[in-house]
């Protein structure tokens, strides 16, 4: 009864539960998701499930079909992988370019403050309770970039991209937390000097880089640890 959570707690919880099902594949990839049996499963009303369903379809982590309730959606192939990364790499540089001239002193210091963070949050581990924590702050980094550049649509677009959830859900690429970290240091650098090109070249290093090591044939150290 491992999964199991108390009646009474917040929508946020049972989020997090179900969340945790979909990225350690305990749900698998293209399963139906079933609303009874998880409120049976986690021991809480259907009510709470399906508000973290309709959450996590937001984020692109299940899909609702018409008449066929809710399934989780399947793994990138290599195809969506090469599309995913494309786009990153149009909308990125360029966020982190406009975010060398725009960005206030307060958007530099969380920046900082996020990657001082990822330090004290490796992300090696066999279930997303481990890696959860370092997924988020990649996330948060990327996302705070694009609204430090001061456009509004620029910035949903990319946070709509939901690029790292898909990534943490794949299963063949090594851990690189250092890598990723490094590379953040190199572009939030970029930012502090109010150097718009090298901001756009270090983004689209890391990208790349990041591309590599997603790659399907890419040598694996880990199954789950995987960063942008």
């Amino acid at each position: 009864m491992g999964n199991k959570i108390q009646q009474d707690v917040p929508t946020g919880r049972v989020y997090e539960a179900i969340k945790a099902m979909v990225m350690d594949h305990g749900i698998a990839p293209g399963a139906r998701v079933g609303i009874e049996a998880l409120a049976r499963q986690l021991d809480v009303s259907a009510t709470p499930v399906r508000e973290a369903l309709a959450r996590l379809e937001s984020e692109g982590l299940v899909v609702k079909r018409p008449n066929a309730g809710y399934r989780a959606t399947d793994l990138l192939d290599p195809d969506a992988l090469r599309d995913l990364f494309e786009m990153r790499l149009l909308l990125e540089p360029r966020a982190a370019s406009l975010a060398a001239e725009n960005a206030t002193d307060a958007d530099l210091q969380l920046l900082r403050d996020i990657v001082e963070k990822t330090r004290h949050h490796p992300d090696t581990g066999e279930s997303y309770a481990v890696y959860h924590r370092f997924a988020l702050l990649d996330q948060e980094f990327h996302d705070t970039l694009a609204r430090a550049a001061g456009r509004p649509l620029l910035a949903d677009a990319v946070n709509r991209l939901h690029a790292h959830l898909h990534l943490f859900r794949l299963t063949s690429a090594p851990g690189a937390a250092g890598t990723t970290i490094d590379e953040h240091e190199q572009i939030l650098e970029a930012l502090v000097r109010r150097n718009p090109e090298r901001a756009a070249e270090a983004m689209a290093a890391h990208l790349r880089s990041s591309r590599v090591r997603h790659r399907p044939d890419a040598p694996s150290q880990h199954p789950r640890a995987r960063t942008s």
